[in-house]
């Protein structure tokens, strides 16, 4: 599954269940996404996961970052 222009992603934080962070697509080059995080727009590398899905991390990488997949 591949991210998809116009579309809006959801993903949870893993601390707090509550805490949702959503994204919506504006440009998907190849290897790249580019949406709007916490009020700033900014460019992302994607990569595949073990499903074949593309995912990245908005909040950059650490142990618990929240993980945006393709998946609606």
């Amino acid at each position: 599954m591949k991210f998809q222009i116009g579309k809006t992603y959801n993903t949870r934080s893993v601390c707090d269940s509550n805490c949702v962070i959503s994204v919506t697509i504006e440009k998907r080059p190849d290897k790249t996404v580019t949406c709007k995080v916490d009020g700033k727009i900014k460019t992302f590398r994607v990569k595949p996961n073990h499903n074949g899905e593309e995912f990245f991390k908005p909040w950059g990488d650490y142990s618990m970052a929240p993980i945006m997949t393709a998946r609606v």
